[in-house]
């Protein structure tokens, strides 16, 4: 039998199948390769997928707080600093720092930014209906129902 690189036996091929069963991984690798078909449709507009979720979320939420921002996508501060980055150079986001409280920024789109949101959501419903084309709706349906669940306080709680 011949080692790997590290010295070690090959793995069993029920051992190499070990990520398989890891519901994380699985998530992981799920959202991966979606976020590609999404982002695969969404090309035209010049955004990728995470990019018009967060375009999405400043329209839903209007005004808010880089840190309500954060917790309403569950990500951290400096993860979403990171990723509206390329949105706020491009001219399609801008932070305002608050009078009363200048450690509090918020977000807002800018004009252009409502029209790339708006360019882009014709894009999104376009792979949403792919997605459902291909997956079933009910299914569809069902899978999102199921995803809320996993990152509600109540199954963050149970873990």
């Amino acid at each position: 039998m011949k080692a790997d690189i590290k010295g070690r036996a090959p793995r069993t091929p029920a051992e190499a199948d070990l990520l398989s069963f890891c519901n994380n991984a699985a998530l992981r690798k799920a959202a991966r390769g979606l976020g590609k078909l999404y982002d695969a449709v969404l090309e035209p507009s010049g955004l990728k997928a995470t990019q018009y979720s967060l375009l999405t979320q400043i329209y839903d939420l209007g005004n808010p707080t880089m840190a309500e921002l954060a917790r309403s996508l569950l990500m951290d501060l400096s993860a979403m600093r990171h990723s509206l980055g390329p949105l706020i150079r491009d001219g399609l986001v801008r932070l305002r720092v608050e009078a009363r409280d200048r450690r509090v920024k918020r977000v807002a789109l800018t004009p252009a930014g409502v029209a790339k949101f708006e360019e882009a959501a014709q894009l999104w419903r376009k792979a949403q209906g792919r997605f459902e084309q291909a997956f079933g709706a009910a299914r569809a349906a069902k899978l999102r129902s199921e995803l809320r669940l996993l990152t509600s306080e109540g199954f963050k709680d149970a873990f």
